[in-house]
């Protein structure tokens, strides 16, 4: 409804202004609409409703905008353009519209693609680049979730290791470089059900210092499959 003028005459009481009921209709009908209250006659009883300003009655904007205030002190609100593929950044003095770019870009349904190449090492997780060092005695858990490679450093002996937390395809060292003379190992993980193979005849020496190379052929809970060799190693830069 557009405003109600209120004919209010040209001097005090010439009478050529509108009369105080057609006044008083038209003040009922703006506040009703204010209210957003859909005024149906001129007795309809128009109290009890809260104050609100319907989306109906803000004015129309130009098309993809949204409403800030785009500043970073109080003010009026304005319409902020976003174009496709864009989204709004605060940077303090306001907002910015920009799409994604660089590593990571977004089309306009909201997914999100990562440029070749983009991942680099100090990126990954712990489990991929991390080490880990333990100088204990007997048993001892190696979470793969923390670190690829396990430097068990102290007098192994007799231990069961047990794996825990290891994902499809991730391969993890444990290198045993303690004292091995009257070690005596163990493998173990954390699966509901799994089986551990050997590959390969080589096992534990004792005299020397030993890698184990373990890979996760499959992680399912119930039917985990790990796959493992064991080596001694030396300095030598002939292979």
């Amino acid at each position: 409804m557009a405003s109600q003028n209120l004919n209010v005459g040209t001097t005090a009481n010439d009478s050529t202004g509108d009369g105080l009921r057609t006044a008083f209709i038209n003040v009922r009908k703006m506040f009703a609409e204010i209210y957003g209250i859909t005024y149906s006659s001129d007795t309809q009883d128009i109290s009890g409703q809260a104050f609100g300003v319907s989306l109906g009655q803000i004015a129309d904007q130009a098309a993809n905008t949204v409403i800030v205030r785009d500043a970073n002190s109080e003010g009026d609100l304005s319409a902020k353009a976003v174009a496709s593929t864009e989204i709004l950044i605060g940077d303090g003095t306001g907002f910015t519209a920009a799409s994604l770019s660089g590593d990571v870009t977004m089309d306009n349904a909201g997914a999100v693609t990562i440029a070749n190449d983009a991942v680099e090492h100090s990126m990954l997780e712990a489990r991929y680049t991390a080490k880990a060092t333990s100088t204990s005695t007997g048993n001892q858990n190696i979470d793969a979730s923390t670190a690829t490679t396990f430097l068990l450093t102290g007098n192994v002996a007799t231990a069961t290791l047990t794996i825990q937390n290891m994902k499809l395809g991730q391969v993890i060292d444990i290198v045993l470089s303690g004292t091995l003379s009257s070690a005596a190992i163990t493998l173990a993980d954390d699966f509901t059900t799994s089986t551990i193979r050997r590959i390969g005849s080589t096992e534990l020496d004792q005299s020397g210092k030993n890698v184990i190379t373990l890979t996760c052929i499959d992680d399912t809970d119930s039917a985990a499959l790990l796959h493992y060799t064991i080596n001694t190693f030396q300095t030598d830069t002939q292979p």
